[in-house]
């Protein structure tokens, strides 16, 4: 083997990095500056770059942890908040561009072998692209995102298991029963041996490292490599490919097998490693594969499968999400934000190439396709969405509920009754005196420290959709809201400012998105005090035209002291007052003073 040119890599990863960094700019993927740059500085273009034996290895070796890691990622509990509506999607999406993909190769006297994995690649859809637009559009609290999110992992699991096949079919070389038979057996038998391997013997792996004090992140993350290497291995062994194994090993290693802080780290460190230094050298290299000549030579090919690939996933998608009941505007409207390709369709394509299944022209025309269709999905998605919106169609999505607060002082338990009365509310405290009397007083109430995982781990942080940090310094208001969100993924956080500095400024809300409560700098002890003194009258006032809530403080207390507590809306349900909403007119605002 020749010897690795640092010269080279440097270069590789320096272009990868120029071309991810501007694509993430322009809210798009950082695979598709990744394979532009590829392209342009590639043999296609200018022929600054060339790909050797010892990048071609890294870039294996980057799929298979980025495979990994994308199996990581995948949370089956994300699944089943879609479960039939992200099924349909899936199936729709997936089928029927699969099928116009196969079909207009064989129109064009491909291989029915080729025809099968230009479908499986213009079939595929991809998460990346579209979680930046999501938050852009402020879309991840909506049915919308958990719809997806669901179709995207179940349409790329459909696209891997036949690409199992396919690849299984391939090794075998020959079409009889018996051929076929043995095939289907050893691919059978390795994902039941991945399932059972993951679901009976990692947590037993894991409750062994835990049992010989075996915590540290070095120690997981060897430990993850080799699972991670030995799934693909068993996969090249089944007559499969490694991505498929590296895939399953990912996939099982999860949160209840290892301890959740060592698996951020260690899922941190995957991230790292696969898409910060290993991935982008094989997308860098996938583009010096491409060449230009099909624009010449091949195309109404690349123009058909490019029009298969978006009618196909459009289409398809709102054809089969009729029986949900949701309707044809939404299936349009995730059809778009399922329009985009990526990692696993390019994956997917460059074995194809690897293994001579597709040509050269093929492969680029593939790449094409995934560069089109994903620019496609911001300007798509924002109309689509847009126009839901304006009909008043965009609905809002309760997998998760409920408020976590942390603070059971008499201020924090004024609003959790009050918040209690219509949702569930979890109280977190690390004074067993606030804890007992908001227990005392009908209110779930959890003792801990709000600044470590195992506190929310016991509040049940994942199934809240608000978390209110309530206490009186604002540093640890901060830092737990931001503990919320890393972790727990907790949408919505409102944070008390105290007007006294800790270190923490409001400028930091922004660095965190959270908002700020009561919409004003606040001192929690006086209100307290107050409350719990009896000392306050509650009022509400009836808002007749729209206003922000920084408006609504202004307006009501330059002559007198308030604090606005919460929103009552038309339909009388009450949300807490904070900066980052709207009063809509005939809402009112319950206030003490």
């Amino acid at each position: 083997m020749e010897e690795l040119s640092i010269v080279n890599l440097l270069l590789v990863l320096f272009a990868a990095w120029i071309g991810g960094i501007t694509a993430k700019r322009m809210g798009f993927p950082s695979i598709l500056g990744e394979l532009l740059i590829g392209i342009v500085l590639g043999p296609a273009i200018l022929g600054i770059l060339n790909t050797s034996e010892a990048l071609n290895i890294l870039a294996e070796i980057g799929i298979l942890f980025l495979m990994a890691y994308i199996g990581m990622e995948i949370n089956f509990k994300d699944l089943g908040k879609a479960s039939w509506a992200g099924l349909l999607a899936a199936i729709g999406g997936f089928v029927v561009p699969f099928a116009l993909g196969y079909y207009t190769i064989l129109a064009f006297g491909g291989t029915e072998i080729a025809g099968l994995f230009v479908g499986i690649a213009v079939g595929v859809t991809s998460l990346a692209t579209k979680s930046r637009i999501l938050v852009d559009l402020k879309l991840l609290d909506t049915r919308i995102a958990y719809v997806l999110m669901a179709g995207a992992l179940i349409s790329d699991t459909l696209a891997l298991i036949i690409f199992a096949g396919i690849i299984g079919f391939v090794d075998a070389g020959s079409i009889d029963a018996l051929g076929l038979g043995w095939v289907a057996a050893k691919a059978i038998l390795f994902f039941a041996f991945s399932g059972l391997t993951g679901v009976y013997l990692f947590p037993l792996i894991g409750k062994l490292l835990t049992k010989i004090k075996l915590t540290g992140r070095t120690a997981h993350f060897s430990i993850m490599v080799i699972i991670v290497l030995g799934f693909a291995e068993l996969a090249e062994l089944a007559g499969l490919h490694g991505i498929l194994g590296a895939f399953m090993g990912g996939l099982f290693i999860r949160d209840g097998v290892f301890s959740r802080p060592v698996l951020k780290e260690v899922t941190g460190v995957f991230h790292d490693i696969s898409i910060g230094f290993l991935a982008p050298i094989f997308f860098v290299t996938a583009g010096f594969h491409v060449t230009l000549e099909v624009f010449q030579t091949d195309l109404a090919l690349l123009v058909l499968i490019i029009i298969g690939a978006v009618v196909g996933k459009i289409l398809g998608t709102a054809l089969f999400y009729l029986p949900s009941g949701y309707g044809w505007r939404e299936g349009l409207t995730i059809g778009t934000g399922m329009n985009g390709r990526g990692a696993v369709e390019i994956i997917i394509a460059g074995i194809g190439l690897q293994m001579n299944i597709i040509s050269q022209e093929i492969f680029s025309i593939l790449v094409f396709m995934a560069i089109s269709t994903t620019l496609t999905v911001p300007v798509l998605l924002t109309w689509t969405t847009n126009w839901l919106r304006k009909r008043g169609e965009l609905v809002k999505q309760d997998a998760r509920r409920g408020y976590l607060v942390l603070g059971a002082n008499p201020l924090g338990l004024y609003i959790s009754k009050q918040l209690a009365q219509q949702s569930e509310v979890t109280l977190i405290d690390s004074n067993k005196d606030h804890v007992n009397e908001a227990q005392a007083q009908g209110l779930k109430a959890i003792y801990g420290n709000a600044l470590k995982e195992e506190a929310f781990e016991t509040a049940d942080a994942l199934s809240k959709h608000t978390f209110i940090a309530l206490t009186g310094n604002s540093e640890i208001n901060l830092l737990s809201a931001q503990l919320a969100y890393n972790s727990f993924y907790i949408p919505n956080r409102i944070v008390l400012m105290s007007p006294v500095e800790n270190g923490a400024g409001p400028n930091l809300l922004n660095h965190i998105e959270a908002s700020s409560l009561f919409a004003n700098k606040t001192d929690m002890a006086a209100w307290s005090y107050k409350i719990s003194a009896g000392d306050f009258e509650e009022k509400e006032e009836k808002v007749d035209k729209e206003m922000t809530p920084r408006d609504w403080v202004k307006k009501n207390s330059k002559d007198k002291e308030v604090l606005p507590i919460l929103i009552l809306d038309g339909h009388g349900v009450k949300r807490p007052f904070h900066y980052n909403d709207t009063i809509k007119p005939g809402e009112r605002v319950i206030y003490i003073q």
